[in-house]
């Protein structure tokens, strides 16, 4: 994996300045700190950090050109049907000078131009410059593992693997109002919006051409579309394929010239990938994290009785109050954008500590938002039956008020779940969808938000927005719930998440969970095989049943958190009081009310705090960012 970012100068106008592009370039050394290169050209230059995983000779230096010297390409990824491709290539009457997938992916784009994206498996980011016709092409993967940005206007077209490689460039910097309201709610920024107005995130399973001026954006891959027919196949025909692909996709990802391992957290999607990768590679090393101080939020013990199970060398590493202190400049500081979900956290110390033993790492991100693996997934399936419960809950909004919600234990948990829940069922299912997939609500959102900045949103594209994730949903299908997951939740969120806190410490993190393929098998089943009144995530759990620890099946699904409350209330009160949320420097800011914000602190500290622990970690992401970027 590495790190890309270029211009395309339209004019005389648009020209690029050779310092700004070497900045640019070198604002992704962390993603790619092996090694460098730039390809300049009058109205063209392309940037590339790599970091080496296949054949980590200098044949792998990019940029890299064909054979004939008429395309250069930039590239952020891995092909793992490199091989096969490379032989129809071949037979073809292509020549190769190394052992990369980078010039495998360059020839199958001479071979079948935007068409070799439908027989990629893997996961990329890349731009590939036609020297002859002067035309970019840049694209990203099916479902978003890898980032792409782009800004363009009648001067120039830049891209970038991280927002910073873009603004080095020197674009006028303008908050995108639109952004922040769509930001504060969800905690994450939702595919095509940045915080930066003019800049795009490049939708996954899309790419764009570039050729005289003319920017043409295109999808190649319609999750949608491959999610649309339901197949006839019984449950236990069904596990078998699920298993076959499955192993199939783990075998795939443990191809590298580097050492490798695996993220082991406890739960049932690690330990499976754990699992298959340790049947297939000896001594696999794998890895998890948690808390010293707070035994709610460890699972270390699962982990580690998963690793005795498939007799792997596992390595625990144990964080407490003192880590996240020392940590947590360095972690906001590698947030492109707000970005606000606190697994982050653990995330960006476990790759920083996993990155001292191997170069790249296998995760189990992806199963829960296609097998069906939330709270809220059960939250739906009730929803949509015809219990009495629903009919009472709706009317009960007032007892949930006056109980003590917050994520700090297992029953305050669980009243704030409960609330969430009865506050759902007075909406419709895209209204209801959006309200569980949010931290807050877009009423209280813009009550935050200063008058000029709320006058500054932009309704049609937010609007546009939102119903392109929500298209779809009805009340008796839970396909397309998990369907608007994969759009939303596992691009902007998981997906973000991972690559960012990784690439921070040049750690490459495989998804086995999202080879297309399986991908495509799931979901195509009926929704009943992947939840029902007694499971969730059925299928996965009954395929692996016998292979995995009994006790597994029978713990409380956690997620991978960072004790906020706890923490904002000792030693990061004074982040909030003195610093990022001060009174006088909100007020200077005048991006958010002083009075709101005031009341959302008093909040915290009260008996009942809800999520606002969760509220306030997104305003003091986006504050960091602000000073950052912005000031």
């Amino acid at each position: 994996m590495c790190g890309i970012n270029g211009i395309y100068s339209f004019n005389e106008a648009g020209r690029f300045n050779s310092i700004n592009h070497a900045r640019a370039t070198a604002s992704l050394h962390h993603r790619g700190p092996d090694d460098q290169g730039q390809y300049i050209q009058e109205h063209i230059s392309l940037g590339h950090r790599r970091l080496s995983i296949i054949d980590l000779s200098e044949h792998g230096h990019q940029p890299m050109s064909d054979a004939t010297d008429q395309y250069v390409i930039v590239f952020n990824g891995e092909i793992y049907n490199y091989q096969s491709l490379k032989k129809d290539l071949e037979n073809r009457g292509h020549r190769f000078h190394s052992q990369t997938d980078t010039e495998v992916l360059l020839n199958a784009y001479k071979a079948w131009g935007s068409g070799c994206l439908s027989k990629l498996n893997g996961f990329f980011a890349f731009a590939i410059y036609g020297k002859s016709a002067k035309n970019l092409f840049i694209a990203r993967d099916r479902y978003g593992i890898k980032p792409l940005y782009y800004f363009y206007d009648e001067d120039k077209f830049i891209f970038g693997s991280e927002l910073q490689a873009i603004l080095a460039y020197g674009i006028d910097k303008q908050l995108d109002n639109t952004a922040l309201f769509s930001y504060l709610q969800l905690n994450y920024l939702p595919a095509p919006c940045t915080m930066v107005e003019g800049v795009m995130s490049l939708l996954p399973g899309h790419y764009i051409e570039v050729a005289k001026k003319k920017v043409e954006l295109k999808a190649y891959y319609d999750i949608e579309e491959k999610a649309r027919y339901t197949k006839q196949i019984d449950y236990r025909s069904a596990r078998g394929q699920i298993g076959s692909l499955l192993e199939q996709s783990v075998c795939d990802r443990l191809v590298a010239d580097v050492p490798l391992g695996t993220f082991l957290s406890g739960g049932i999607d690690s330990s499976i990938i754990t699992g298959i990768a340790a049947k297939h590679k000896e001594n696999i090393d794998s890895f998890s994290i948690g808390y010293a101080d707070e035994p709610f939020f460890d699972e270390t013990s699962y982990a580690k009785e998963v690793a005795e199970h498939f007799g792997t060398r596992h390595t625990v590493f144990r964080l407490n109050n003192s880590d996240l202190e020392q940590h947590l400049d360095q972690i906001l500081n590698h947030f492109d954008q707000p970005f606000a979900d606190s697994s982050a956290i653990p995330t960006y110390l476990l790759s920083k500590l996993t990155r001292q033993h191997v170069k790249v790492a296998l995760s189990g991100d992806g199963a829960d938002e296609l097998f069906s693996g939330y709270h809220k997934h059960e939250a739906f399936r009730r929803s949509m039956s015809s219990g009495w419960m629903n009919g009472v809950l709706p009317f009960t909004s007032v007892l949930w008020q006056n109980l003590p919600a917050s994520r700090n234990n297992a029953f305050s948990n669980k009243i704030r779940q409960l609330r969430k829940y009865s506050e759902g069922l007075k909406l419709s299912l895209p209204e209801r969808y959006w309200r569980w997939a949010s931290i807050t609500g877009p009423e209280t959102v813009q009550h935050w938000m200063e008058v000029s900045h709320n006058e500054g949103i932009e309704w049609k594209a937010y609007d546009a927005m939102r119903a392109n994730y929500l298209n779809g949903l009805t009340e008796k299908d839970m396909n397309r719930v998990l369907l608007a997951d994969m759009k939303l939740v596992l691009p902007n969120d998981m997906l973000k998440k991972v690559d960012h806190m990784s690439m921070a410490h040049g750690l490459e993190v495989r998804v086995p969970f999202l080879d297309h393929r399986l991908v495509e098998f799931v979901q195509s089943l009926p929704a009943e095989y992947k939840i029902n009144e007694n499971m969730r995530k059925r299928i996965l759990q009954d395929t692996y049943r016998g292979f995995l620890p009994e006790a597994l099946y029978n713990r409380p699904k956690k997620g991978f958190e960072a004790p906020l409350l706890k923490w904002f209330r000792g030693s990061l009160k004074s982040l909030i009081c003195d610093d990022l949320l001060q009174d006088k420097f909100i007020a200077e800011q005048g991006v958010f009310v002083p009075s709101e914000i005031k009341l959302l602190k008093k909040q915290l500290f009260s008996r009942n705090p809800g999520d606002v622990h969760a509220q306030i970690w997104a305003l003091l992401v986006f504050q960091r960012w602000w000073k950052r970027f912005m000031q």
